[in-house]
């Protein structure tokens, strides 16, 4: 397959395995709580009601040797509660039975699969049945390494979680059955734009051919990273070169979504745009999306035929549109209240029921809406209550359906 590269695109050749990692930072002389001072690292720009400073005018490592990075200063916000767990007796993992064509048995609504969320302030991925007990569960096996987990999706044979974690720098393999870190690229704690760096990465997906994908937003660009060979065989975007351009440049993107015909959906920040894009770099369509302030996470409906896309907002939005008209086929938006959204980073439709599953990040909680009266139907998380034992969730920030594992029959026996 011929891939699109940009002119200076660095190759990057370097994954850090966790012990990897943890010798590189003793090498240079810094603990986790060590590192060199940067505003840009902490969280809570991301969180406020206009675009991060970063997003506005982003900084591209000035350094004589663009591979070393940048240190950051780890802050307590970014470790979170630490590496916590729920503590649950976890059941036997069924074997993969299903797909995203064929998914395992339903349990109707109001959720039809359990889900696995990336619970970003516990840093851990914890998945959730319909009936709310926790069937599985990934806690940090090192906060040096993992930490700040916030989007996450299964590979498509159901046997890996890919994820991403902006203010750790870095992106992971998960085993899911060895419940074991298989794989990272990035360098943790260090921001940058050469070999084995990344600037705040968001989104995490594992495509068909294995090759993993993320969207770097503080460098505007996405990388496409054979975990084989730890190289990247694709970048669109230009570090330093933050405009709409694509598949040249990105105003920021910050999401990668590969669809079932091996296209990519890509988010980007400034101006809310949306574009479809192929293996080989054609641009099908670029449009504007409807109606939101900060697009997060733009997903295809079940038909494919739509957008649904999440506004990282207060209060938060959620639309689907057609990207030929731009025309607002489904919306929720509540200004106060229970209902309302506060910065929701992805949402995407269920299948079998069509409803919406929608993760409220900074108010602790996924929520599924019911698709005609747009009430919350079911609910994980409460609102603004932050924990890690049962029940409960600290700033969840991604999620995926698990259609793979029959935990319906599994639960039964």
């Amino acid at each position: 397959m011929t891939t699109l590269i940009t002119p200076n695109r660095h190759t990057l050749h370097t994954a850090v395995s966790r012990t990897v990692a943890l010798c590189a930072l003793a090498g240079l002389g810094l603990s986790h709580a060590q590192t060199l001072p940067t505003a840009e690292a902490t969280p809570a720009a991301r969180a406020s009601q206009t675009a991060p400073a970063s997003v506005k005018n982003p900084k591209v490592s000035k350094l004589k040797d663009p591979n070393v990075g940048v240190p950051v200063k780890v802050t307590p916000d970014m470790t979170g509660a630490g590496a916590v767990s729920s503590g649950v007796k976890l059941p036997a993992i069924p074997p993969v039975t299903g797909n995203r064509k064929n998914p395992v048995a339903s349990w109707g609504k109001p959720l039809p699969y359990p889900i696995v969320i990336a619970d970003r302030r516990n840093n851990r991925l914890i998945e959730v049945a319909p009936d709310k007990s926790i069937v599985w569960e990934f806690p940090s096996p090192s906060l040096a390494v993992y930490r700040g987990n916030e989007d996450v999706n299964f590979s498509v044979d159901g046997s890996q979680l890919a994820v991403s974690e902006e203010d750790n720098f870095d992106v992971h393999l998960v085993n899911y059955n060895q419940r074991a870190l298989t794989w990272t690229w990035g360098t943790p704690d260090h921001r940058g734009h050469g070999d084995n760096l990344l600037n705040y990465p968001d989104d995490a997906h594992l495509l068909q051919d294995g090759q993993f994908i993320t969207a770097d937003i503080r460098n505007c660009r996405v990388l496409i990273i054979d975990p084989k060979t730890n190289h990247v065989t694709t970048q669109w975007g230009q570090p330093g070169v933050c405009k709409h351009n694509p598949p040249h440049q990105f105003a920021h993107a910050n999401g990668a979504t590969p669809l079932e015909n091996g296209d990519i959906l890509i988010t980007e920040i400034t101006d809310a745009w949306i574009s479809r894009i192929t293996r080989e770099g054609k641009v099908l369509w670029s449009v504007k999306a409807p109606n939101l302030r900060y697009p997060s996470d733009a997903f295809p409906t079940v038909d494919g035929k739509q957008i649904i896309v999440a506004d990282f907002w207060k209060p938060g939005r959620v639309v689907i549109f057609d990207p030929t008209t731009r025309k607002v086929t489904w919306e929720y938006f509540y200004k106060d209240g229970d209902k309302a959204l506060d910065h929701s980073s992805i949402a995407r439709e269920l299948p079998d029921t069509g409803d919406i599953l929608i993760v409220d990040d900074l108010n602790d909680r996924v929520i599924v809406v019911d698709r005609k009266t747009k009430e919350i139907i079911w609910q994980y998380g409460e609102k603004n209550k932050k924990g890690f034992t049962p029940g409960l969730l600290n700033y969840p920030d991604g999620f995926d359906i698990d259609v793979f594992h029959d935990w319906k029959t599994a639960l039964k026996k």
